[in-house]
Protein backbone atom coordinates (compact mmCIF):
# COMPACT_ATOMS: atom_id res chain seq x y z
CA UNK A 1 0.00 0.00 0.00
CA UNK A 2 2.89 2.57 0.89
CA UNK A 3 4.41 1.86 -2.92
CA UNK A 4 1.03 3.36 -4.08
CA UNK A 5 0.53 6.04 -1.81
CA UNK A 6 4.18 7.07 -2.96
CA UNK A 7 3.41 6.38 -6.41
CA UNK A 8 -0.06 8.33 -6.67
CA UNK A 9 2.34 11.61 -4.51
CA UNK A 10 4.91 11.55 -6.89
CA UNK A 11 2.79 11.91 -9.98
CA UNK A 12 0.74 14.12 -8.39
CA UNK A 13 3.36 16.48 -7.70
CA UNK A 14 5.04 16.23 -10.66
CA UNK A 15 2.00 16.44 -13.19
CA UNK A 16 1.73 20.04 -10.77
CA UNK A 17 4.77 21.14 -12.00
CA UNK A 18 4.82 19.81 -15.68
CA UNK A 19 1.83 21.89 -15.72
CA UNK A 20 3.52 25.29 -14.12
CA UNK A 21 6.25 24.44 -16.73
CA UNK A 22 4.08 24.92 -19.34
CA UNK A 23 1.79 27.84 -17.84
CA UNK A 24 5.45 29.54 -17.59
CA UNK A 25 6.64 28.73 -20.89
CA UNK A 26 2.91 30.30 -22.49
CA UNK A 27 4.54 32.42 -25.11
CA UNK A 28 6.09 29.66 -26.76
CA UNK A 29 2.78 27.51 -27.55
CA UNK A 30 0.49 28.31 -29.99
CA UNK A 31 -2.85 27.74 -27.82
CA UNK A 32 -4.37 27.05 -24.85
CA UNK A 33 -5.22 23.44 -26.37
CA UNK A 34 -1.63 22.93 -27.42
CA UNK A 35 -0.42 23.73 -23.59
CA UNK A 36 -3.27 20.80 -22.42
CA UNK A 37 -1.99 18.32 -25.24
CA UNK A 38 1.50 19.02 -24.16
CA UNK A 39 1.18 18.20 -20.87
CA UNK A 40 -0.82 15.02 -21.59
CA UNK A 41 1.73 13.89 -24.14
CA UNK A 42 4.44 14.09 -21.44
CA UNK A 43 1.64 12.18 -19.29
CA UNK A 44 0.95 9.52 -21.39
CA UNK A 45 4.17 7.60 -21.58
CA UNK A 46 4.09 7.10 -17.83
CA UNK A 47 0.09 6.12 -18.39
CA UNK A 48 1.69 3.64 -20.64
CA UNK A 49 4.05 2.41 -18.30
CA UNK A 50 2.04 2.23 -15.46
CA UNK A 51 -0.80 -0.01 -17.43
CA UNK A 52 1.99 -2.03 -18.52
CA UNK A 53 2.87 -2.97 -15.47
CA UNK A 54 0.33 -3.26 -13.68
CA UNK A 55 -0.63 -5.94 -16.85
CA UNK A 56 2.80 -7.84 -17.16
CA UNK A 57 4.83 -7.18 -13.70
CA UNK A 58 3.91 -9.50 -10.79
CA UNK A 59 4.74 -8.95 -7.38
CA UNK A 60 7.02 -6.05 -8.54
CA UNK A 61 4.19 -3.94 -10.20
CA UNK A 62 4.19 -1.31 -7.00
CA UNK A 63 7.14 -1.34 -6.77
CA UNK A 64 8.21 -0.67 -10.16
CA UNK A 65 5.82 1.98 -10.48
CA UNK A 66 6.76 4.08 -7.34
CA UNK A 67 10.27 4.21 -8.61
CA UNK A 68 9.28 5.40 -12.20
CA UNK A 69 7.08 7.65 -9.86
CA UNK A 70 9.99 8.97 -8.51
CA UNK A 71 11.88 9.67 -11.54
CA UNK A 72 9.24 11.29 -13.00
CA UNK A 73 9.15 13.58 -9.76
CA UNK A 74 12.66 14.31 -10.31
CA UNK A 75 12.52 15.21 -13.87
CA UNK A 76 9.55 17.94 -12.79
CA UNK A 77 11.94 19.02 -9.90
CA UNK A 78 14.79 19.50 -12.97
CA UNK A 79 12.21 21.87 -14.55
CA UNK A 80 11.30 24.39 -11.55
CA UNK A 81 14.46 26.71 -12.06
CA UNK A 82 12.78 27.66 -15.14
CA UNK A 83 9.37 28.01 -13.06
CA UNK A 84 11.28 30.36 -10.14
CA UNK A 85 13.26 32.53 -13.01
CA UNK A 86 10.77 32.91 -15.93
CA UNK A 87 9.73 35.77 -14.37
CA UNK A 88 12.65 37.99 -15.76
CA UNK A 89 11.94 36.38 -18.59
CA UNK A 90 14.39 34.02 -19.47
CA UNK A 91 15.08 33.24 -23.01
CA UNK A 92 13.00 30.51 -24.96
CA UNK A 93 16.54 28.51 -25.29
CA UNK A 94 16.44 27.62 -21.48
CA UNK A 95 13.25 26.37 -22.04
CA UNK A 96 14.25 23.65 -24.03
CA UNK A 97 17.57 23.10 -21.86
CA UNK A 98 15.35 22.83 -19.11
CA UNK A 99 13.65 20.22 -21.32
CA UNK A 100 16.89 18.52 -22.57
CA UNK A 101 18.54 18.15 -18.80
CA UNK A 102 15.09 16.52 -17.23
CA UNK A 103 15.12 14.18 -20.02
CA UNK A 104 18.72 12.98 -19.84
CA UNK A 105 18.64 12.66 -16.13
CA UNK A 106 15.39 10.92 -16.11
CA UNK A 107 16.64 8.25 -18.66
CA UNK A 108 19.47 7.55 -16.52
CA UNK A 109 17.47 6.97 -13.41
CA UNK A 110 15.14 4.88 -15.48
CA UNK A 111 17.75 2.38 -16.67
CA UNK A 112 18.80 2.18 -13.32
CA UNK A 113 15.53 1.31 -11.85
CA UNK A 114 15.28 -1.41 -13.93
CA UNK A 115 18.43 -2.54 -13.45
CA UNK A 116 17.58 -2.21 -9.15
CA UNK A 117 14.19 -3.98 -9.66
CA UNK A 118 16.08 -6.23 -11.74
CA UNK A 119 13.23 -6.85 -14.54
CA UNK A 120 14.22 -7.22 -18.42
CA UNK A 121 15.62 -4.28 -19.87
CA UNK A 122 12.87 -4.29 -22.05
CA UNK A 123 11.23 -2.30 -19.88
CA UNK A 124 14.31 0.58 -20.48
CA UNK A 125 13.55 -0.20 -24.27
CA UNK A 126 10.02 0.09 -24.20
CA UNK A 127 10.12 3.54 -22.42
CA UNK A 128 12.38 5.10 -24.69
CA UNK A 129 10.27 4.01 -27.65
CA UNK A 130 7.22 5.68 -25.58
CA UNK A 131 9.47 9.07 -24.92
CA UNK A 132 10.96 9.05 -28.93
CA UNK A 133 7.34 9.46 -29.63
CA UNK A 134 5.94 11.60 -27.23
CA UNK A 135 8.90 13.82 -27.88
CA UNK A 136 8.16 13.42 -31.87
CA UNK A 137 4.65 14.55 -30.67
CA UNK A 138 5.54 17.44 -28.89
CA UNK A 139 8.02 19.08 -31.55
CA UNK A 140 5.67 18.25 -34.39
CA UNK A 141 2.30 18.16 -33.22
CA UNK A 142 2.36 20.63 -30.66
CA UNK A 143 5.67 22.75 -31.80
CA UNK A 144 4.64 22.82 -35.12
CA UNK A 145 8.55 22.32 -35.81
CA UNK A 146 9.47 20.89 -38.93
Amino acid sequence: MKNIVWAFLYFLFSTIITWWFIKQGELLYFSREKMFLSCTIAGSKWGIQILAALFFLKEKKWEFIKFIAATCFVGSCILLPYCLFSAVRMPAYSFVVSLVVAVFFMILIYYNVVKQINISILWFWGWMFCLTIAVSLQLFVVFKIM
